[in-house]
């Protein structure tokens, strides 16, 4: 792999973190007036559309192995971690679920030992994975999230962390299809949104489209769908393409940082001397993984 392609894929990841980490902030303020499955199957549906207008080819699968690896993508990428994320988030903080949601590296680590012949374990991981760690323990305990965690927040977010790592093993297995990025990230939401329907008649969900002449509404709906979704999928699916699912993953390391920052600055949640030191070993534990 040349030095320009593995570059473009660090610089990729990061990007995508970038916007990842202040969706907590957008998805915190939606819940103001939307449900956590509204906010998801808009979000999807302009993700989706969008993607269909850049890339309006069909991806055709060569046999149904193919396609379940598109199907449980689309489950678990997109309506089980988005699912949770979003419940999470109507129990505590946005800066908590940040922070928890970080320990996806480490359950994408084993599984990619599991079921990656090409990604195995090293030293240097862990020893990045406890820095890290002791990094996120120390932005949790930032006073704010102290206060006001609540166990079935955290839970939720511990398992969509879970089901985060269980995606980017499965994204791996079908960059190895050497099908167009755009193309397989549209197909993974269209498996998606599938999913979502059942969703639609267990939880409370309205079409209400008045709620969108509400500016912030608007505004915070289009960047979840043409940002995080449409673009950060396809800049995410392109670095595990590239880099692998362990190397990607480690990348989520700066989620609470960005999290944390974003929800001091937007949402005037604290922060402390003891979560910015916090920030400065996850960084760390990223930079030595």
């Amino acid at each position: 792999m040349n030095d320009t392609k593995t570059t473009t894929g660090h610089l990729s990841a990061l990007i995508t973190i970038l916007i990842w980490g202040t969706t907590f902030v957008s998805t915190k303020i939606l819940l103001k007036d939307f449900t956590p499955i509204e906010i998801l199957i808009f979000r999807f549906l302009i993700g989706y559309i969008s993607l269909l207008i850049v890339y309006p080819h069909r991806i055709k699968t060569l046999n149904v192995k193919q396609e379940l690896y598109f199907v449980a993508a689309g489950l678990f990428g997109v309506t089980l971690y988005f699912l949770l994320e979003n419940i999470a988030l109507t129990y505590t903080l946005a800066s908590n679920v940040g922070v928890i949601i970080s320990i996806a590296p480490f359950f994408t680590a084993i599984f990619a030992q599991q079921f990656l012949d090409s990604e195995k374990l090293t030293l240097r991981f862990f020893i990045g994975f406890i820095v890290a760690i002791l990094g996120i323990v120390l932005i949790g305990f930032n006073e704010n999230v102290v206060l006001k965690i609540n166990p079935l927040g955290s839970i939720l977010a511990a398992l969509a962390a879970i089901v985060w790592a269980v995606y980017s093993v499965l994204m791996k297995k079908i960059s190895d299809f050497h099908f167009n990025t755009i193309g397989c990230t549209r197909k993974v939401f269209f498996y998606g949104l599938f999913f979502m329907i059942p969703s639609i008649f267990i939880f409370h969900f309205r079409l209400d489209l008045n709620r969108f002449t509400n500016l912030s509404n608007l505004l915070n709906i289009l960047y979840l769908g043409f940002g995080a979704s449409a673009l950060c999928f396809v800049t995410w699916n392109f670095s595990v393409k590239v880099l692998g699912a362990m190397k990607t993953s480690v990348y989520i390391y700066i989620v609470p940082v960005i999290a944390v920052v974003s929800s001091a600055i937007l949402l005037h949640e604290n922060i402390t001397g003891i979560a910015i030191l916090g920030i400065i070993l996850t960084l760390a534990g990223l930079f030595i993984s």
